[in-house]
């Protein structure tokens, strides 16, 4: 098929060159003429695993960019995967995607049939109260609308794509589904154990905040428990093991820790939270499993309170990224913690694999390592914020430091002799 698509973040890059990948004619627009460009030259734009090997491979073939929107008139399904970021009172600014529905209909404008599809995560009737309208004052009044949520995690984005446990198709019609099923015909040839889920588009568009808001809850819950474990001196990750047995519960996130962040979860509870408030439902236990997210990274710092005053003292920050695989730092528990750390006068250094260069943009306030070791050499204390497989196992880093406190809030540093380890599961 000859696929649009609308937007080319981590979303729209991704499912562009998978598509290609199975055969698709794809085309990116994006008004970013970097962006463009880096796909045309066979670069990704972010870091993602697996998906600069594949733009490289089909760049000027079946992969192409370009920010005209008329591309789309030779394609016959369009996916918009652009931002919906939070406003202020946690509601999603749907700005953005009218712009660019209204720049599409303008491009489709005189054209019979166009089938396009939402992408990215909106609240149930953003598909047709906003997108449908927009559309037409772009000019195009025959499109075919469906919703196709996404469930790609950073870091693992191209292998969450490729091997999916659920592909969920929201349409009004048989076009619409038939539309999708073909688009999707190779995924689904390969990945025969996804489930796939036709249904309605608002319960398509309600799916991926309903899959957001279990998940984040259930970080939270087991944080809680890891909380109440850490008083009694129990070892969480045993009980989290045990229970993990029970087909009930599972064991995915189910790790304890700092907390979650990223630009899902956080965006995603904020916004379904605003939707059922503005409806007159208070979903308490949203709000909880936001509470209790909130106040994990203070719980870190209180434990290196309990062993160092941190007051004009070399401090490290390992990790930036709000997980390991990505350098996006969008909500990762990474800034509260150096927040946390100013406001007791901390001489703060960080270090990231990847991270680095981003947050210094954010936060140049902030002295940045080349390596773990420059980052722990001399500090009083490190926190342990991201769990990179390269902070595991430090050993030598470690005797850089003098008197070393650290306070592992992913439960990844091995412990060692010479060392004060506080974990926040310990």
């Amino acid at each position: 098929m000859n696929v649009s698509i609308v937007g080319s973040g981590y979303v729209g890059t991704t499912i562009a060159a998978c598509f290609a990948d199975f055969g698709h004619d794809v085309v990116n627009v994006d008004i970013d003429e970097e962006i463009v460009d880096a796909i045309n030259d066979g670069r990704a734009p972010i870091h993602e695993p697996g998906l600069e090997e594949r733009i490289s491979e089909h760049a000027g073939d079946r992969l192409r960019a370009t920010t005209d929107y008329d591309a789309v008139r030779e394609t016959d399904v369009t996916f918009l995967a652009l931002p919906t970021p939070s406003r202020e009172d946690g509601s999603i600014d749907t700005s953005i995607m009218e712009a660019g529905a209204e720049s599409l209909g303008a491009a489709l404008a005189g054209t019979d049939d166009h089938v396009v599809v939402v992408k990215s995560t909106v609240i149930p009737g953003t598909t047709e109260d906003v997108v449908a309208p927009a559309l037409e004052r772009g000019g195009f009044d025959g499109a075919t609308l469906a919703m196709n949520p996404e469930f790609l995690r950073m870091g693992s984005a191209v292998a969450d794509f490729l091997d999916p446990d659920k592909v969920v198709f929201g349409a009004f019609d048989d076009e619409g589904y038939e539309t999708l099923r073909e688009v999707y015909g190779p995924l689904l040839a390969q990945a025969d154990d996804a489930a796939v889920v036709e249904t309605g588009v608002r319960e398509a568009e309600m799916i991926k905040y309903a899959n957001n808001g279990f998940l984040a809850a259930k970080v939270s819950l087991v944080n809680d428990i890891g909380n109440v474990c850490k008083e009694f001196g129990v070892d969480a990750y045993e009980v989290a093991d045990a229970i993990a047995e029970d087909d009930r519960i599972g064991g995915q996130f189910l790790r304890s820790g700092v907390g979650w962040g990223g630009s899902c979860f956080p965006k995603d509870t904020a916004a379904i939270i605003a939707a059922a408030r503005d409806a007159g439902y208070d979903p308490a236990v949203l709000e909880a499993a936001v509470d209790v997210n909130d106040r994990q990274p203070e719980r870190l710092l209180s434990l290196l309170d309990d062993h160092v005053d941190v007051e004009g003292e070399r401090v490290a920050v390992l990790g930036l990224s709000f997980k390991p695989g990505t350098d996006d730092i969008r909500g990762t528990r990474a800034i509260p913690v150096i927040d946390g750390l100013q406001e007791r006068g901390a001489d703060v250094v960080a270090y990231d694999p990847v991270a680095t260069e981003k947050m210094a943009e954010q936060r140049p306030d902030v002295a940045y390592a080349d390596s773990a070791r420059d980052a722990l050499d001399g500090a009083v204390g490190a926190a342990v914020v991201t769990d990179w497989d390269e902070f595991a196992a430090l050993d030598e880093e470690f005797d850089a430091m003098a008197d070393p406190v650290v306070v592992d809030g992913r439960r990844v540093v091995t412990r060692r002799d010479g060392i004060t380890y506080e974990g926040l599961t310990w």
